[in-house]
């Protein structure tokens, strides 16, 4: 997240006010195998919550943890920028389906690797990488070789007409391959490419109404119901917008007593799970509507990054503090990275 994001967040968060704004199911204890857990969620929402589930290997030291993908064979990939501390560079960290460290690369992206994602091209899979430092888009094989780069988008005339800030943080896919840009930290545009990286227009710029955007953070093509459709993570605007993928717009969601602050999305059966940088990871049904609040932490947590400075040590069990990406894993649990700059990685473990 770049310092005049990170100003306008500290300086736009909303306050913590009332304890009972924190759903009844909020907190439980779980004494399975004599450990005791905190447990959020109630019915098929449930979860154990265990923080730190991924830790950086040895002279490696977590930056904000941004980004988080899976892949076919079940291994991890956590995107960080590595913090001023680390011994080591490298901010793509691989894990098994198990937490086991596996491979660490990309020093390329330190400072900047925000978005991540995963998706099989030409019978192989490869990975996106939104670095938010260098300002670009790359595509690189699950080993980090990179493949294909694209920074300043000169073919849109909105950024060819002058000198604006592109600062890319999300990438989402199409199931022909064309692929969607959120200039999130930049000047808030929405772009469109081909499965070759040709520019194929806009959805949409900035500004607060049906078709605009303010820090178009996260995004995702979801396939669960009888036609695609994008989703946007307005996370300036504090709503969720959805087009078709031509770029049509079609809905407006805003339900802020629920849904604050939205960064990403992923899909896993019925279920949409959104982390939301207002201290919780929310559950969403087809309609986009908040079904369950995992781990709100809004109650103490005050203001939006307030918390960022402190140690692990002085968070609250069970709690979030900036939800920043999260995953549906393949066995059905969820994984939650924070934008922390000594970095966060829980695992919500289904119970």
């Amino acid at each position: 997240m770049n310092s005049l994001t990170r100003r306008r967040f500290l300086r736009d968060g909303s306050t913590a006010t009332a304890a009972a704004m924190l759903p009844p199911f909020f907190l439980q204890t779980s004494s399975k195998s004599g450990s005791r857990l905190p447990v959020v969620g109630s019915g098929v929402h449930t979860y154990e919550c265990v923080h730190d589930w991924l830790v950086p290997p040895d002279g490696l030291v977590w930056g904000d943890t941004h980004g988080l993908a899976q892949d076919e064979q079940g291994n991890i990939y956590v995107a960080h920028t590595v913090n001023k501390s680390s011994m080591r560079g490298e901010a793509v960290v691989v894990y098994d389906s198990s937490g086991r460290f596996v491979r660490a690369f990309g020093e390329e992206f330190r400072g900047g690797a925000h978005g991540l994602g995963v998706r099989r091209e030409k019978g192989a899979e490869v990975l996106y990488h939104c670095d938010i430092n260098q300002c670009k888009i790359v595509k690189t094989t699950l080993n980090g070789e990179t493949l294909w780069a694209h920074g300043y988008p000169r073919e849109d005339p909105f950024y060819a007409g002058r000198p604006i800030d592109f600062v890319p943080t999300n990438v989402a896919f199409a199931l022909n391959g064309d692929f969607y840009v959120g200039d999130g930290y930049g000047s808030h545009h929405l772009l469109r490419f081909s499965s070759d990286g040709k520019f194929l227009g806009e959805v949409g710029g900035p500004g607060h109404g049906d078709g605009e955007f303010d820090t178009p953070h996260g995004l995702f093509v979801d396939t669960r119901g009888r036609d695609p459709i994008l989703v946007v993570a307005d996370r300036g605007n504090r709503r969720v917008q959805t087009f078709s993928l031509d770029g049509s717009h079609l809905r407006t969601i805003k339900d802020e007593s629920r849904l604050r602050m939205p960064c990403h999305f992923h899909t896993q059966g019925d279920w949409m799970v959104c982390p939301d940088l207002d201290s919780q990871v929310c559950i969403l049904d087809r309609e986009y509507k908040v079904v369950v609040q995992l781990g709100d932490g809004r109650a103490s947590n005050g203001e939006v990054g307030s918390r960022r400075r402190q140690s692990h040590n002085e968070f609250t069990a069970g709690q979030f503090i900036t939800p920043h990406a999260a995953i549906f894993l393949h066995r059905g649990d969820i994984l939650v990275a924070e934008w922390l700059p000594i970095g966060r990685i829980t695992l919500l473990r289904r119970v």
